[in-house]
């Protein structure tokens, strides 16, 4: 399998598991029902998930207007473990475990300055079901001895440019919806 480490080509900043793998499973249909999660379309403003202040709620409205639901658990590391990591996160999300998965690449590394360490984004489709959302960090931590701190950052939140610098403008504390 290419690893995301190897790849210095100009221009690929990323690495998705849908380019290197042709299961239906990753990025599929069947994980919404697979997993109990509703598909963006038929989410509801009852289905916003609790949220600590009306800027996040604000957030969550947006969201579920524009059908911005997908999100991803951030997962940093030295470019040996995210290549150790990779392999298997990618054979979680052809098994159906995970929905997809985006490793960054050494370009990337190089040309993004606001990177201290590697990442790693492991995706849910609707960041509004909790109970998947909770279920995927629990899968990291379980399956992949991922200990440290992680940070949910839903699409919404990169589509509005939140970032660390910009979070405090937004009403937030962090640029992540779930922080674990």
């Amino acid at each position: 399998m290419k690893s995301p480490i190897t790849i210095t080509d100009e221009e690929q900043y990323w690495l998705r598991s849908r380019d290197v793998s042709d299961s239906p499973k990753v990025g599929g249909d069947d994980y919404f029902s697979e997993h109990g999660v509703a598909r963006p379309e038929n989410v509801q403003s009852d289905d916003l998930p609790p949220a600590e202040n009306e800027a996040v709620r604000e957030i969550d409205r947006d969201a579920l207007e524009e059908q911005k639901t997908i999100g991803k658990w951030q997962i940093t590391g030295s470019a040996e473990r995210i290549d150790e990591l990779w392999p298997e996160l990618v054979a979680d999300a052809e098994a159906g475990h995970l929905w997809a998965v985006k490793a960054m690449t050494t370009f990337g590394y190089e040309e993004l300055a606001m990177y201290d360490d590697y990442l790693l984004t492991v995706y849910t489709p609707n960041y509004f079901e909790r109970h998947d959302v909770l279920r995927v960090r629990d899968h990291l931590r379980d399956a992949h001895d991922v200990t440290h701190e992680l940070y949910y950052k839903p699409d919404i939140y990169t589509a509005k440019g939140i970032v660390a610098d910009t979070a405090e403008e937004f009403g937030l504390s962090a640029p992540a919806r779930y922080i674990q």
